[in-house]
């Protein structure tokens, strides 16, 4: 007789990275991100244009985990927020280099302490001894992730 599939939740690490990040996303859009029209993925753009700069649309996918072609879509919705900019590279008249707004910016000097404030709710308790550790984990597992070829669900006609 096979023995029967089992999968305890509690213990799956797919299922627990889920829960924080869901939980987490579903706060912070509620509280800081809806009111301005924005999702998750949007913060995340606005978020790494912040940090790194004017970015072309490919090396932006890469650093936000988003597809170029959503990605694409939306850029185009957040220049009508007034929140980017898109102008051609320097580098070739092919590529499309996206940079904050002002507005952006201003959005984010709001935006972000309510992002750090919810970065230390879902902190709280841990010892600065175990982060370190947990944050390197994390990047690992995405790392590990990183070359796993995803099949692409076939469209109907």
């Amino acid at each position: 007789m096979a023995r029967r599939a089992e999968l305890n939740l509690d213990e799956y690490y797919p299922y627990l990275i889920n829960r924080v990040g869901m939980a987490l996303v579903a706060g912070f859009e509620a509280e800081a991100l809806r009111r301005h029209g924005l999702s998750i993925a949007m913060w995340r753009v606005l978020a790494a244009l912040s940090s790194n700069g004017g970015q072309r649309l490919t090396d932006l996918a890469v650093m936000t985990s988003i597809d170029v072609s959503t990605l694409s879509r939306m850029v185009t919705r957040l220049l009508r927020l007034g929140l980017v900019t898109r102008t051609r590279s320097r580098a070739s008249e092919r590529e499309i280099v996206v940079s904050l707004a002002s507005k952006g910016r201003t959005l984010l000097t709001r935006l972000i302490p309510i992002a750090r404030r919810f970065e230390g709710q879902v902190i709280a308790g841990i010892p600065d001894s175990d982060l370190a550790p947990l944050k390197r984990a994390l990047r690992r597992m995405h790392g590990n992730l990183a070359g796993l070829q995803v099949p692409r669900r076939k469209r109907l006609a």
